[in-house]
């Protein structure tokens, strides 16, 4: 009888499964069908396209306070469009934006104190009883620069040391081939330009067609780094489409505006193809496990099998390696992993692309520990990272520990997971953990773990930095900002974006924007607009639905060094939101007529402003 009864059970547990696996079945089609239209053409079209609101070159973290957002009509509702407030005579703004808020750059060889972020924005590794007061993070960040940020003594700044010594490939422009490093040039039309330091890379991965969002990380990247001293490697999924590089470079209509700057320098377009070993440093590379006795006998490429995972060539050079089965894991997973292994092999930084860049990150990355992440939200565990942002020196003991850890969890990258294997193994403290005000700056207020004073803004919600008049309801933006009152502009009735109108006879005089609707039967009716007539229509605020704001990025959580979106990846931004304003001051920044945070102006190509959202006329 016990034995009936245990098959019993067992078959009962096995159906419970079957059924639970059929409904899920049923639901994620139902799902791709009503999001796509149509059934699947193929088992594979399901892996291609996903029905989620997630993107590849997000992290695990991206699915915080999202939801599956649909893709908006592209259709324009051309008679919604009014000549008294439109995209063309809208003024940017009710007052005048300080551009240069930022002050001076910093010089290349200032390095953020870590510990000292550390100590002032949570308390210690121990305690945590600052944490949860954001405000009073942020507050640090923007004047308590003359702190943490700091000039290392003669011979120990990183501009001093050898070429050769430095863990970036390439840090000097020439391969590391240089006795040390050229004089400082800024970047031209022409030419990236020459850094008198270490040229620092950042990493950003991507799969598909470029969008808006490519575009933000791109425009604010150029908008706050210095272009001299860093360069931007995008890498594309090549185990997907192994002609993704190629499509990006030759074949996307958004990424084209920004081929130039592949050209000269800037951006290296890299494919993706995940390794089968890893290179690790010498040294100890089992974990305190140990080295087999009696290592296993060469292979045919006199290679030999000396640990679990682990292989030494006849150079004596060890590899981690992976077996094809262990290479086979969904495309969340994949993002998580990439940027690990790659910040182990190259250094430097990485980014999800739905991350704004707001401050110049290099302090924190040139520094001989360099190695951080961001907490989880508001929660407190020690291990509970985020890597959405993230920075490991290559080739080191602590990128080696976590890259052979993932491995051996089966792959599992999921930063949480890395942060308890760290946590538990007392290696976290080499890893530090950013509090989240330094690059997510509400998502403690969404965890609802915030206490103290709002940010400014002070925002709730993922969304409201996408919508303009009515993004905030119930809260008040500015309740708790204690600064001067900015300028007003000269008046609300000027036409267009505002820094502009100087130029708008140069300028404006364009081709007709041709605007194309279509009726239920089918039939296409093509009308067009005069933009340049357009513009110069006399604005009225009344008739606006998306009236220009107070909002400056002078305000826009001053301190952070990023703002991360969080997924909503077929959002727009409404004119005049915080997201739109910083478009603006981009495009106002790449067409020659304002400067960026430092002060600067830009030197390099012009570059295409954004498109118009036309959901928002």
């Amino acid at each position: 009888m016990p034995k009936k009864s245990h098959a019993r059970n067992f078959w009962g547990v096995v159906q419970s499964v079957l059924v639970a696996s059929v409904l899920y079945g049923f639901i994620y089609l139902a799902v791709l069908v009503f999001q796509k239209g149509a059934l699947p053409k193929s088992p594979a079209d399901l892996y291609r396209n996903p029905p989620t609101n997630y993107r590849p070159g997000s992290s695990s973290s991206d699915s915080v306070g999202s939801s599956i957002i649909r893709l908006p009509s592209s259709k324009l509702k051309v008679e919604k469009i009014n000549p008294n407030a439109n995209w063309f005579n809208r003024p940017e703004s009710l007052v005048l934006p300080r551009d240069d808020y930022l002050g001076k750059r910093p010089d290349v060889d200032v390095i953020a104190n870590l510990t000292k972020l550390v100590e002032e924005c949570r308390g210690s590794y121990e305690h945590i009883e600052k944490m949860p007061y954001v405000y009073d993070c942020l507050k640090y960040l923007e004047t308590g620069e003359h702190e943490y940020l700091y000039m290392p003594p003669r011979g120990e700044r990183a501009s001093e040391q050898p070429p050769k010594r430095a863990e970036y490939l390439n840090s000097d422009g020439a391969d590391n081939t240089l006795a040390e490093y050229p004089s400082y040039k800024p970047a031209t039309k022409d030419s990236v330009g020459q850094c008198n330091g270490p040229i620092v890379p950042y990493h950003t991965y991507w799969t598909g067609a470029a969008t808006w969002r490519v575009e933000l990380f791109i425009k604010s990247y150029f908008y706050t780094q210095n272009l001299p001293c860093v360069r931007l490697w995008i890498w594309l999924d090549g185990d997907r489409d192994s002609k993704a590089a190629e499509k990006m470079l030759k074949h996307d209509p958004l990424f084209a505006k920004f081929v130039p700057f592949v050209e000269r320098g800037d951006i290296v377009l890299k494919t993706w193809r995940f390794p089968s070993r890893i290179p690790l440093p010498n040294g100890d590379n089992t974990d305190g496990v140990g080295y087999y006795k009696n290592p296993g006998k060469p292979n045919s490429k006199n290679e030999t099998l000396v640990a679990d995972g682990l292989i030494r060539d006849v150079n004596g050079q060890e590899w981690l390696v992976l077996t094809e089965k262990q290479m086979t894991f969904l495309p969340v997973a994949v993002s998580d992993a990439v940027r690990f292994v790659v910040l182990h092999i190259y250094g430097g930084a990485y980014f999800d692309m739905d991350v704004v860049m707001l401050r110049d990150m290099r302090p924190l990355l040139i520094g001989d520990e360099h190695s951080f992440a961001e907490r989880w939200g508001g929660h407190p565990s020690p291990g509970d990272y985020n890597t959405a942002i993230m920075s490991l020196s290559a080739n080191s003991s602590l990128s080696s520990y976590l890259v052979r850890g993932g491995v051996r969890m089966g792959l599992n990258f999921h930063p949480r997971v890395i942060g308890v294997m760290a946590v538990k193994d007392h290696r976290n403290q080499e890893f530090h953990m950013l509090e989240t005000a330094a690059f997510d700056p509400i998502w403690t207020e969404f965890n609802w773990g915030r206490l103290g004073k709002c940010t400014v803004p002070c925002i709730h919600d993922y969304g409201q930095v996408f919508k303009g008049k009515n993004a905030f309801p119930l809260n008040d933006e500015w309740k708790t900002y204690d600064g001067p009152q900015s300028e007003l502009a000269a008046e609300t009735k000027s036409r267009g974006h505002f820094w502009d109108i100087k130029k708008r006879s140069v300028n404006m005089v364009e081709k007709i924007a041709e605007i194309t609707q279509r009726g239920d039967n089918s039939a296409t009716q093509t009308l067009t607009y005069d933009k340049d007539a357009l513009s110069k229509a006399e604005y009225k605020l009344e008739m606006d639905n998306y009236p220009p704001t107070n909002r400056t990025l002078e305000h826009f959580f001053r301190g952070a060094w990023t703002y991360h979106v969080h997924n909503q990846w077929l959002k727009n931004p409404e004119p005049s939101s915080w997201l739109n304003v910083a478009q603006r001051a981009q495009d106002g920044f790449f067409s020659h007529g304002r400067l960026n945070p430092y002060g600067e102006k830009w030197e390099g190509p012009s570059i295409a402003e954004y498109e118009i959202s036309w959901e928002y006329p």
